[in-house]
């Protein structure tokens, strides 16, 4: 959704129709994660993509008629699956996509996710994708169709939009912020009450956080390149420096901030404000010890995503010993990345910001750094 959702919103409040396709879940190798869509627009313009180029032209169709009809839909697609492979999914892996109409009806739940991105804030939509038709008691008369394409909208203690009862309103909202926290996007079941027991209703939770934060400290030629591949992965860059000649903007026209301040200091604040988390990465390219060593003795006592400082072995070898001295633990000293980066055998910034980059990706999903050709199994881990 992050990637369609301008024109979505756009679309929307210029009074079209569109469908709006969104992986909702995955196994094994799938191409594309949970929340990644597809719209289709009532003129044929496609937006967006939920695999790669496996299924789309298949969705496509599905697309069209779900706008047409108004009625959502949830297909799985995979290679067991004949007419998803007849569709082009030979990547591997099988994937579940719910198709959905959104129209001017749905325009203040749009407006609410709206909102809450221009102000840079965290916000969840929770989507009932599947209903069991078998799930409530015969008793009560409802209706598991019309739950589909239900939704809330959360952003902190504001919920915009109901998924049709109280009870699972306030079930839904209190698991999807907590899935907001932990910025993860995922499936919740609950009965058509609230109830926790994982029948009934099938809710899609997309948690768009902020973006995660990239701090390279050292205000040298190697930033400039770390900026700016921080910045194509998706991170919101600062830089910063304790010498003002160097920390400009002008020089790092990338980052989304450049401060002037003695690092660990600034580190400090960020961290006493509560902006920076568990999805933080750090990198410090001074290796110069009256910055470094303080810096790194701080960052290294927190649970951060990435801590990489930059140096030469003998470099390398003298900042843990200063560090031990400091008093850090031989487990916290093990979540150092030093000298930083992979061995790809770079030399320019550029190269060496390549293997930064890479390191931080295998951090956050657990690779190896080792070529695919010397590895077998799935390509994607699970995660």
């Amino acid at each position: 959704m992050p990637d369609v959702f301008e024109e979505l919103h756009r679309r929307c409040r210029a009074g079209e129709a569109v469908a709006l396709a969104t992986v909702v879940a995955t196994w094994r190798s799938a191409p594309q994660p949970p929340g990644a869509s597809m719209l289709v627009a009532a003129d044929g313009t496609v937006t967006g993509s939920v695999s790669g180029g496996c299924v789309e032209a298949d969705l496509y169709e599905r697309a069209r008629i779900v706008l047409d009809t108004g009625a959502p839909e949830l297909t799985r697609y995979g290679v067991s699956d004949d007419a998803a492979y007849a569709a082009g999914l030979t990547c591997g892996g099988e994937l579940d996509v719910f198709v959905e109409r959104i129209d001017g009806g749905d325009l203040m739940e749009l407006d609410a996710v709206d909102a809450a991105r221009r102000a840079g804030q965290p916000v969840a939509v929770a989507t009932c994708v599947a209903a069991d038709a078998g799930d409530p008691p015969r008793a009560v008369p409802i209706d598991p169709a019309g739950r589909l394409g239900r939704r809330l909208v959360l952003t902190g203690q504001r919920v915009t939009g109901s998924l049709g009862d109280d009870r699972l309103d306030a079930a839904a909202t209190a698991d999807a912020l907590g899935l907001l926290v932990a910025g993860h996007s995922g499936v919740l079941r609950y009965g058509y009450h609230g109830q926790r027991r994982g029948v009934g209703l099938s809710l899609f939770v997309a948690a768009y956080a902020t973006p995660p934060r990239m701090i390279v400290f050292g205000a040298i030629d190697f930033a400039g390149a770390v900026a700016r591949i921080g910045a194509f992965l998706g991170y919101r860059v600062t830089v910063c420096d304790a010498r003002p000649v160097f920390a400009t903007a002008r020089r790092f026209p990338e980052a989304d901030e450049v401060v002037v301040r003695w690092p660990h200091r600034y580190l400090a604040a960020e961290l006493d404000a509560g902006r920076v988390d568990g999805r933080t990465v750090v990198c410090v390219l001074t290796h110069d010890p009256k910055f470094d060593v303080p810096l790194l003795a701080l960052a290294l006592r927190h649970p951060l995503a990435y801590v990489g400082a930059m140096g030469s072995r003998r470099t390398h070898d003298e900042r843990h010993k200063l560090l031990r001295e400091a008093g850090l633990s031989a487990e916290q000293l093990a979540r150092l990345a030093s000298p930083i980066g992979l061995d790809l055998g770079g030399r320019t910034p550029e190269e060496t910001a390549v293997s930064v980059a890479a390191q931080i990706v295998a951090a956050r999903w657990g690779g190896t750094g080792r070529p695919l050709t010397a590895l077998a199994g799935p390509i994607h881990q699970a995660g």
